[in-house]
């Protein structure tokens, strides 16, 4: 894992310029290789259910590929499983080359496919539906239909019956309750693929496990639709032609109906409790069934044999290895160096990491902490950045459920533990920041959703600090994000100190390095907060006396820094494990067939028992994956214990950097002499940039259009109108991208507005979910969600242009006093001078600035309506 990039001189620049050129040419190359295996796997689903392939392919390849030492699976092992496992071993190699370069990715090469990433379709419960993802829906449906239709016709047109007296219709009832378990096995050959963390697939179309896991979910829905319409159908049949004692039967030749009996129980209890209402209210109850897979999957593969398992393998074998890299790197507790304590029911968790550790903005790392529960992983959004923070690595935790809330009552107790044993799996996250390449962001979030914009807002501060400090003019202007806008909604006051997460809380960080780490002084940054459930600050809020607690654990021998499970070149060893797990599966596989399978079947499948052919095929796997993902994570365990640092962060030589806490940079009264104090603390440009508004509610559609109505210096804004008065805004030159952390109801807000056509420079990158909602558990969570909480954003039809800007300055906070274990700040007052109070409507909407509007007619009204909807 490559350090982030320096400047280079001009001596070393053509060459490494022209090395980048090779590298961009031989990743070019791959992808086009990708492309070209991967449609014609996807041509083979489409022949599979043909006269074509069944009648002129299939005895062809039967009598090439079905040999002594492959048997009846040679022909789905070829055609089905090694296109996908050629494309995974050798996606690590254009990854690993991709990943140097991420720094310089970030320029306009994905506009041209930006109109594929717009919502299109925002409605539960499919959430938000882009346009390439209802093309590649569409497109898998029809594969769906073709498939059934094809194999019905086939079916129809050769119908055999199956008993004596057994009718036509009854025949064609069970064909179809059949071909249904076929177009199910389709959808299983794509299910594993979303939950694979580590896949070396996902990336290649710009996905990750937590941005695909709909697709999970899609895909789980329709092939238990068509599984359980397969199963009941059946049991249908064997009533209607009295052979109900075929449910008992387990055929030593053919499919065992037991298994697949017991498989669609196993799976039908897994379905159940996946629906949202039950995934909510009790996710203890949708986590714990859900780890059945492994005895699904199982009895699965002995129910339909070992040709249709090799249709599903690559899936299955490519989520088997990420899964036991996972179990390998969790069982290693990890170093928890402190906690932050916030006033607002959260708390922050610092890690110790490796230096070479590196990942991307909005990653997610899953935490177990035994004490509190043994078995239950819960994802939280990491705030550090890799670049900025390089020892340290730190997640945020907000108090929704029993799991989390337990966690802060330890943490926040009188007397806190002097040390918690935590493991880890992870960092996950996009393999590159491809969002940096808009000139402007703007960051819409509600609650603790704002963690994952404080990574982003890190990444652009370091990304800004490495351009403007090279010595090369062209790197200098080069186009990258420079207008960031963070739009926050909080319910109470308590919750704006989750913008202390913005500040580090580290231990070697001087007021000079502080400013260094945190110069916002290259980008220009606005953070506008609301707080929609307080008016105003009132007498108890001004006296209150909460305390942020920073507290230090010991430190113990046997604790790890954070490390990737394969080490800095990670994508180079997955791509060995893929590709020497499965040579080895192949090499085992046929030495057993040829010299134990064959020599008593003879390729007859008549002979040797149909589930024991399964049997050994799983075995085999297992051994081959665990055997070389253990040597490749041994090795690089020992590579990296032999280069850390052995130096231990001791409780004793703690010293705190004395920061402000920004749920005080409104609430500090000026004569308190602090400011001279903090002079030059990088707290003091973040007060500058922050405006804090009581018992107001974002107008998310007036924010964002005023947001594209204050266009930089040096970029002309056009409006192009159009009937009924309605107008397309267009800043030339530039390219602003919105994401959003929140609620569902303001994921689907903002996706909206990015789809009305408001201008067709505004690009909607990303919907994050709150961490918390895949993982909501009972208790309080659950009483939480009984009171629906006041809506965090209003809907206007017409919305207003930028009011003037007044600035507000806040005075910073006092500095945190270095006790060795536990240091507390109080906080103070609240001056109402320095609050911003909620303005009524008609003062937000000012009249259009003449500059910036240009009518195309005389009659044209003055304020033309801006298409919104």
């Amino acid at each position: 894992m490559d350090s982030s990039p320096s400047s280079a001189n001009s001596h070393g620049s053509r060459p490494n310029t022209n090395a980048a050129k090779r590298g961009r040419a031989i990743r070019a190359i791959l992808l086009a290789l990708f492309a070209v295996v991967f449609t014609g796997w996807l041509m083979i689903w489409v022949l599979l259910p043909t006269k074509t392939y069944k009648n002129s392919w299939t005895p062809h390849l039967k009598a090439k590929l079905n040999a002594t030492f492959f048997g009846a699976q040679g022909t789905n092992l070829l055609i089905f499983t090694f296109p996908i496992m050629f494309i995974a071993a050798f996606s690590c190699v254009y990854l690993h080359m991709g990943k140097a370069n991420t720094a310089q990715a970030y320029d306009s090469s994905a506009s041209a496919i930006s109109f594929l990433r717009r919502p299109i379709f925002v409605k539960p419960p499919l959430g938000i539906v882009t346009t390439m993802e209802l093309m590649f829906a569409a497109m898998f449906l029809a594969l769906l239909i073709w498939s059934l239709a094809n194999y019905l016709y086939i079916s129809f047109g050769n119908l055999r019956m199956h008993g004596a007296g057994e009718k036509v219709w009854q025949a064609k009832f069970r064909s179809v309750s059949l071909r249904l378990g076929y177009i199910g096995n389709v959808c299983m050959a794509f299910l594993f693929f979303p939950v694979t963390r580590g896949s070396s697939i996902l990336p290649l179309v710009g996905l990750t496990s937590e941005s695909s896991i709909k697709y999970h979910i899609w895909l789980g829905h329709l092939s238990m639709a068509l599984f359980t319409a397969h199963s009941v159908g059946f049991i249908i049949y064997w009533a209607m032609t009295s052979h109900m004692s075929l449910m008992l039967q387990w055929s030593q030749t053919y499919v065992s109906n037991i298994a697949g009996e017991i498989a669609i129980v196993v799976a039908v209890v897994m379905w159940a409790t996946s629906f949202p209402r039950v995934r909510r209210k009790m996710f203890e109850l949708f986590f714990y069934t859900h780890q059945l897979y492994g005895l699904y999957i199982f009895f699965y593969v002995l129910h339909v044999g070992i040709a249709y398992f090799c249709m599903i393998l690559p899936g299955i074998f490519l989520f088997l290895i990420d899964r036991y890299l996972r179990f390998l790197q969790s069982w290693q507790n990890v170093r928890l160096v402190s906690a932050r304590i916030l006033p607002c029911q959260s708390l922050e968790l610092n890690f110790s990491k490796v230096s070479g550790l590196r990942y991307t903005p909005a990653s997610i790392l899953f935490i177990n902490i035994p004490s509190i529960s043994k078995l239950q992983w819960h994802p939280f959004t990491v705030t550090s950045n890799c670049d900025l923070e390089s020892d340290r690595l730190s997640v945020v935790i907000k108090c929704e459920g029993s799991w989390s809330q337990k966690l802060y009552n330890t943490l926040s107790s009188p007397n806190p533990v002097e040390r918690l044993d935590v493991s880890v799996e992870g960092p996950y996250g996009p393999t590159s920041a491809d969002f940096l390449r808009h000139e402007s962001l703007v960051m819409v979030t509600g609650g603790s959703g704002i963690t994952a914009m404080i990574s982003i807002i890190k990444e652009i501060i370091n990304m800004s600090k490495i351009i403007n400090s090279s010595p090369n003019e062209d790197e200098r202007q080069r186009r990258h994000c420079r207008r960031v806008l963070l739009l926050c909604a909080f319910k109470n006051a308590s919750d704006l100190s989750m913008l202390d997460l913005l500040l580090p809380l580290c231990s070697n960080t001087s007021p000079t390095n502080a400013t260094t780490l945190l110069d916002i002084s290259h980008i220009d940054l606005k953070i506008e907060a609301y707080i929609t459930r307080e008016p105003t600050v009132d007498e108890s809020a001004k006296n209150d006396k909460n305390l942020l607690h920073a507290i230090w654990f010991k430190p113990k021998a046997t604790d790890a820094p954070i490390t990737a499970p394969l080490g800095r070149n990670a994508w180079l060893w997955l791509g060995a494990i893929i590709s020497s797990s499965f040579t080895m599966f192949l090499l085992f596989l046929g030495i057993l067939t040829r010299y134990y399978i064959y020599p008593i079947d003879h390729n007859t499948d008549a002979i040797y028992h149909y589930s024991g052919r399964c049997l050994w095929d799983m075995l085999i796997i297992c051994v081959c994956v665990v055997l070389v993902a253990s040597v490749a994570f041994m090795w690089n365990k020992r590579q990296v214990r032999a280069g850390r640092n052995a130096k231990q962060v001791m409780n004793t030589d703690v010293q705190m950097t004395p920061t402000a806490s920004p749920s005080n940079w409104f609430g500090q009264d000026y004569n308190n002499g602090y400011e001279q104090e903090l002079e030059g603390l990088p707290s003091q440009s973040l007060v500058h940039a922050t405006r804090v508004h009581f018992g107001a509610r974002p107008d998310l559609k007036r924010i964002i259009t005023d947001f594209l109505l204050a266009r930089p210096a040096g970029r002309r804004l056009c409006i192009h109108r159009h009937k009924k008065d309605e107008i397309l805004l267009n800043l030339e030159g530039s390219s602003i991208g919105v994401m959003v952390c929140g609620p569902r109801k303001m994921r689907h807000c903002v996706a909206k507005i990015c789809s009305s056509g408001l201008a067709n420079n505004l690009h909607f990158e990303a919907g994050f979910a709150l961490p918390h909602q895949y993982n909501k558990t009972s208790g309080a969570a659950a009483a939480a969600r009984s009171s629906p909480p006041a809506p965090l954003f209003t809907r206007h039809d017409r919305p207003s242009f930028p009011p003037p800007q007044v600035p507000c300055n806040f005075a910073a906070a006092p500095p945190i006093s270095p006790p060795l274990a536990t240091t507390t700040v109080p906080r103070p007052s609240v001056p109402p001078s320095l609050l911003v109070p909620a303005r009524p409507p008609q003062l937000l909407r000012p009249a259009l600035p003449p500059p910036l509007l240009e009518p195309s007619s005389s009659t044209a009204p003055a304020h033309p309506r801006v298409l919104l909807d």
